[in-house]
């Protein structure tokens, strides 16, 4: 199989520098770049025996630059193994910028499908340059793939009235029961407002225009990215990544966001065939963006996504020689109006050296610390009842000397802000972030899975999710309950041997 020059730089240099990065420096279970930076994850898909994940991808620097894909394979959604760069930009619709998100899928003759958004750079005659973004396919054997001659598949030719061309990318494809193809692409509206496009296709290679799928109307944010679309639990749901939100009572922050709509398709309306019934967050944390889902072999919908934001690239280690990691899969589910998200139920193999307290009491003068509930890579559940004075219950993790995360639920407002503005930072950017909880009665159920550089928070079997990266002292590995006022907490740690 042909393989550019471009693509075997990429190769010969993850090789070569990915053996300097030792794997004590690195997640224990989150995928990370094999070198220098990562963005969005592309192509999380089923294929020969194994989940294949593909990334947004700069093997020559930890800053976003040319984008390649890289490319991991994971038989449990817990361990994975790197293979080679996929994706490098070197065909005309994306030398000059890259080959930006999308995703995969098999063929029928067996063969994997990687459809991606070529970024080309357009000089005009005045001197202004700008990007024009289409989609393309590349096709390969799950480690070796090959640019189809006959892209972009999909470019401003095939786009509807008021289209732009520039803001046109991150294709989302699947085949429907019939064995035809579709596919949904973000795009900008002549509003400047994000809009999903809908294409068709018998093939898989030949595409048309079929529908807007979704419109924004101003609404969430201003240009969509890296949609998806699928039917969960009798659901049609729609998650894509607004850029440029403004917060509101819907519980969005300001920036960029991940949201999720629940609903169903009326398929007779051509300007926007979706129609909503529910929209909410699908993470309210600090480090969540860009997510792509996979149906496994045994009929579960599996989300991932890039645990970083735009907004927080700056906090980052020094000299480091990678960045960027992709969270935990979460398994899908819907209830009462509301996607909920629980951790691979894989991950529980991999528990060890179970450790329980019950009925800890806390309050203003008991701190509960205990060296045999510490844990840096762990899996802890908290049960928290809080008294009637109580006014906030706090858990730290990842402490150490005066360095320490933080987790902290006040009942009376039902609240849990996440905060990582202790754990030895020194960029001032976003370091904490305030959610509104559900606790009827007033008690809240953690459960936080803990990396070397992260945390996930599941609130109430997963109603609510938060997601932050840390840069601890990866020696820091204290767990302490405090609180003001009165409050009882069961606790229950694993450690993660993996």
């Amino acid at each position: 199989m042909y393989r550019s020059d471009e693509l075997l730089k990429a190769r010969i240099t993850e090789q070569l520098y990915e053996k300097k990065i030792r794997p004590e420096e690195r997640p224990a279970f989150h995928l990370t770049p094999r070198v220098g930076w990562m963005n969005d994850p592309n192509g999380f898909s089923w294929y020969q025996g194994e989940y294949h994940m593909f990334y947004q991808y700069n093997p020559y620097d930890t800053q976003w630059g040319p984008m390649h894909w890289g490319h991991a394979v994971t038989k449990d959604l817990i361990r994975w193994e790197n293979r080679p760069c996929a994706l490098a930009p070197d065909t005309f619709p994306d030398r000059e910028a890259g080959c930006f998100s999308g995703d995969a899928a098999e063929l029928p003759d067996g063969r994997h499908l990687l459809m991606y958004t070529g970024c080309r750079r357009e000089k005009h005659l005045d001197g202004t340059i700008c990007d024009v973004q289409t989609q393309n396919l590349a096709i390969g054997d799950g480690v070796d793939y090959q640019k189809y001659p006959g892209n972009p598949v999909l470019s401003e030719l095939d786009l509807p009235e008021g289209a732009s061309r520039i803001d046109f990318r991150d294709p989302k494809i699947w085949r429907e029961s019939d064995g035809s193809w579709r596919c949904v692409v973000a795009n900008r509206a002549e509003d400047e407002t994000g809009q999903l496009l809908l294409f068709t296709s018998l093939d898989a290679f030949h595409w048309s225009y079929l529908s807007k799928l979704a419109v924004n109307h101003g609404r969430f944010g201003r240009m969509w990215e890296c949609p998806d679309y699928f039917v969960l639990d009798g659901k049609s749901v729609i998650l894509m990544s607004p850029q440029d939100m403004e917060p509101d009572s819907l519980g969005f922050h300001a920036g960029n966001n991940v949201l999720c709509m629940i609903g169903h398709l009326d398929e007779e309306d051509e300007n926007g065939c979706f129609r909503e019934e529910f929209v909410h967050p699908v993470d309210d944390g600090i480090d969540f963006y860009a997510t792509q889902t996979v149906l496994s072999p045994d009929g579960r919908r599996i989300l991932t996504g890039w645990m970083q934001s735009w907004d927080t690239v700056p906090y980052r280690v020094d000299n480091a020689k990678w960045f960027g990691q992709v969270s935990l899969p979460r398994e899908l589910t819907i209830r009462d109006g509301r996607l909920i998200q629980r951790p691979v139920r894989e991950l529980e193999q991999y528990r060890t050296d179970k450790a329980e307290r019950r009925n800890v009491a806390v309050d203003d003068s008991r701190v509960f610390a205990d060296p045999a509930l510490s844990g840096r890579i762990a899996d802890l559940i908290f049960e928290i009842r809080p008294e009637e004075d109580c006014r906030e219950v706090e858990i730290r993790f990842a402490e150490g000397g005066s360095h320490y995360c933080s987790v902290t639920y006040r009942s009376q407002d039902q609240t849990l802000t996440i905060d990582r503005s202790h754990s030895g930072v020194i960029r001032d950017v976003l370091h904490s972030r305030t959610a509104k909880v559900s606790a009827a009665d007033g008690s809240l159920k953690l459960r936080m899975i803990l990396d070397r550089y992260s945390a996930e928070i599941f609130v109430n079997d997963g109603e609510t999710v938060m997601s932050m990266t840390h840069y601890a002292d990866p020696e820091a590995a204290g767990i302490s309950v405090r609180a003001r006022g009165e409050a009882a907490v069961d606790i229950t740690r694993y450690l993660l041997n993996i």
